[in-house]
């Protein structure tokens, strides 16, 4: 018995070390993002910002009400808790790199009448304990295969909620200047319906005078009601930006939000690019979508794996007695290999082969948008920012050249060289471009969020769940084998 028992141990250490060196492992793929051009159309030497960018804006409040997003949002704790999720995932799978383990404990009590012509009736007790174990040995690399392709996974779950949390700080950034947008556009239209008020009572006296006609006043008059309309459709945009801001930070619609800030803030210079090669570090959607690839490549692998024939130990010890106080003198040891091997599936594991392929398929023509969808997204942002900004000039230059023209028109009307109408077309066209300037310089804001958001940084790395479980210390140990 002891002999057996040796040699079974021999025979498990053997195939452990050849299970070491797994057959089927995913073939190495050179390039998967694919063609990437070489620099940016706005080439900076500097690497890629890596800090929280919102600080560049230097406002206090926007810093906190990021600061507090990332970690009140429903939808950042929703990502945490699917990182929590797959990690679960993760642990399960490294279970089985190791035997299972059961413990059995029987008891059976009962009467036994023996027919022997005393009709004899006896208590019968019986008591049992018994472990039993069993272990796959991992010959081809399947276990391992399969534990690869959940680590991947769940590696590109937190990189998900990096994702998820570049998102929310630009969409808190973007919420806050179209307020502080909203707030100015409403400040301009009481300065204008003030000037148009003031102007429609010096009309309204020319016209007691008999100096101008009714038509004057009624155009005026017009003026005036149409800046009182606009003033009611800013004031419920601005509760709305509001509402979805309190959404944004876990609070419900209505809340106090402090937002003191009464100017958009002036951007800074275009912040340090790098390379379009180096998204592929610092966007984290880019490198969720590489991980996925992985994680598609060793499931591949453990399809391939699963054609095999598969080795499995098993190992029960039982104790067993009759009597309780010798229940240890009564014992069995068992040792059991137990070879499986496919013989007709119907085709079901060379399918799932080939499913299994097409899936990673897939994920290496998702990775490549993605990539390439990074590329784009820095190169819209810096062109509309570039060109926005040429735009806002010109527009000033136009302004300048508008209100020279209205002076003009007012000082003609008033020695009555020409009648109302020069005044009034001016005088509109100056309104309209002020309260277009301050939309265009939003604009140009919330191109520069967007160039920051298409460059994202490694500032996520630093983001700790509150009051969440920390996080297994166990993840990114991943075999790039």
């Amino acid at each position: 018995m002891r002999r057996q028992f040796i040699i079974c141990l021999y025979i498990l250490l053997c195939t452990a070390l050849i299970a070491a060196c797994s057959l089927f492992k995913p073939e190495t793929r050179k390039a998967p993002e694919g063609d990437l051009p070489e620099k940016f159309s706005i080439y900076h030497k500097e690497a890629g910002q890596t800090a929280r960018w919102w600080e560049d804006f230097n406002a206090k409040e926007l810093n906190l009400l990021i600061e507090t997003a990332l970690s009140e949002n429903f939808s950042i704790k929703q990502a945490w808790a699917r990182l929590r999720q797959t990690r679960t995932l993760v642990v399960q799978s490294d279970s089985s790199l190791y035997p299972d383990l059961t413990g059995t404990a029987d008891l059976l009590y009962g009467r036994r009448k023996t027919t022997n012509g005393t009709s004899d009736t006896t208590t019968v007790e019986e008591y049992a304990l018994g472990l039993t174990s069993s272990y796959e040995l991992d010959l081809w690399g399947r276990v391992h295969s399969k534990r690869q392709a959940v680590m991947l996974e769940a590696a590109a779950s937190k990189d998900e909620l990096h994702a998820a949390a570049v998102t929310l700080s630009a969409e808190i950034a973007i919420r806050w200047i179209e307020i502080i947008s909203q707030r100015m556009q409403k400040q301009l239209l009481h300065k204008q319906l003030d000037s148009n008020i003031i102007f429609l009572d010096l009309i309204e006296l020319r016209f007691r005078k008999g100096m101008v006609s009714a038509l004057d006043v009624y155009q005026q008059k017009q003026v005036v009601e149409n800046i009182k309309a606009e003033i009611p459709l800013v004031e419920a945009r601005e509760i709305l930006l509001m509402h979805e801001l309190a959404a944004l930070l876990g609070k419900p619609s209505g809340s106090s939000i402090p937002i003191q800030n009464a100017d958009l803030p002036i951007p800074v210079g275009v912040p340090a690019l790098g390379l379009p090669a180096d998204l592929l570090k610092a966007r984290p959607d880019v490198r969720a979508a590489g991980l996925r690839l992985e994680s598609a490549d060793w499931q591949v692998a453990e399809a391939r794996a699963n054609r095999l024939p598969a080795v499995r130990l098993s190992a029960s010890a039982r104790y067993s007695s009759n009597e309780m106080e010798v229940l240890f003198d009564n014992w069995l040891l068992n040792l059991a290999a137990n070879l499986t091997a496919p013989v007709f599936d119907g085709g079901q594991r060379a399918a799932e082969v080939d499913r299994t392929r097409a899936f990673a398929d897939e994920k290496l023509w998702a990775y490549r948008q993605t990539v390439l969808t990074a590329v784009k997204e820095v190169e819209d942002a810096l062109i509309s920012e570039s060109k926005q900004k040429e735009h806002i000039e010109a527009l000033e230059r136009v302004i300048a050249a508008a209100r020279r023209a209205f002076d003009e028109a007012v000082e003609r009307y008033r020695k009555g060289l020409n009648d109302y109408l020069p005044v009034l077309t001016q005088l509109l066209t100056v309104q309209s471009l002020e309260r277009n300037l301050i939309k265009k310089r939003t604009s140009m804001l919330l191109f520069r969020v967007s160039l920051y958001r298409a460059l994202s940084g490694t500032w996520t790395h630093d983001l700790k769940p509150d009051g969440l479980p920390e996080i297994s210390k166990t993840e990114g140990k991943i075999d790039n084998e």
